[in-house]
């Protein structure tokens, strides 16, 4: 049997190179985005200082190997990809941003252990729904999360409490549980992106900054889809 671990080590291993390289590409597109983008906004003050480095603290609990390492998207590119995105999608912008923040701390390299990549933390299936063809390239990245997003929140009929436990353990699961499952990990997830409602942009959702009771009704065998950890890049 020794033929078949030699076979699964170089498939991991195939894996990891198609990881790297399409990673690499769409790294190297970033970087170039971004350098045309500070040479021109640091021509003038206010450019200079919105386009300084800022300090982006990342919790050891962060799972993120060695080979996805890199920077957070810089805050004025940021703010215009989700500015563009949330207009075109139609959700709204501040809300992106929140559950780009608590997914990947808006590192566009970001990899889960169960397979979520990118800065949306796209699972393999979503991306294929949404014809993602580059998860680690952050526009696609915030377009199919977008429209993740948007989608839960219509099959919740706007109950954003819903639509964020299932964009993290998945619609099934909080569909048996019948509210939020009682998975630890999913509760803080959806009370810390809450705790940040005032950096929503529709003031109807600034009121959800008071967290409602969370259900503690869990399906069968519901586990989270995203394994996201509880933490908060502090990058506004």
């Amino acid at each position: 049997m020794w033929w078949i671990a030699v076979f699964l080590a170089q498939d991991a291993a195939s894996q990891a190179d198609r990881v790297r390289t399409a990673m690499a590409k769409s790294l190297e597109q970033q970087r170039a985005s971004i350098e045309r983008q500070v040479a021109a906004v640091s021509k003038t003050p206010a450019g200079r200082a919105a386009a300084a480095p800022m300090n982006v603290s990342v919790s050891a609990a962060m799972w993120v190997p060695a080979m996805a390492q890199c920077d957070p998207v810089p805050q004025p590119e940021l703010v215009r990809m989700i500015g563009e995105t949330s207009v075109k999608i139609g959700i709204d912008g501040g809300l992106v941003k929140e559950v780009a923040r608590q997914e990947s701390g808006f590192r566009p390299c970001a990899i889960s252990p169960k397979g979520a990549e990118g800065l949306m933390q796209l699972m393999p299936a979503t991306q294929a729904q949404f014809s993602v063809s580059n998860p680690f390239d952050p526009q696609q990245s915030l377009e199919a999360g977008s429209k993740l997003l948007k989608q839960l929140l219509e099959r919740y009929h706007g109950d954003l409490t819903l639509a964020l436990s299932a964009y993290n353990a998945g619609a099934g699961c909080v569909d048996r549980s019948g509210g939020v499952p009682d998975i630890q990990e999913t509760k803080n997830y959806v009370l810390s992106i809450l705790s940040r409602a005032a950096n929503f942009d529709n003031p109807g959702l600034q009121d959800l900054g008071v967290v409602p009771p969370i259900s503690s009704s869990l399906g069968k065998g519901c586990q989270p889809v995203v394994p996201s950890e509880d933490f908060i890049a502090p990058f506004d």
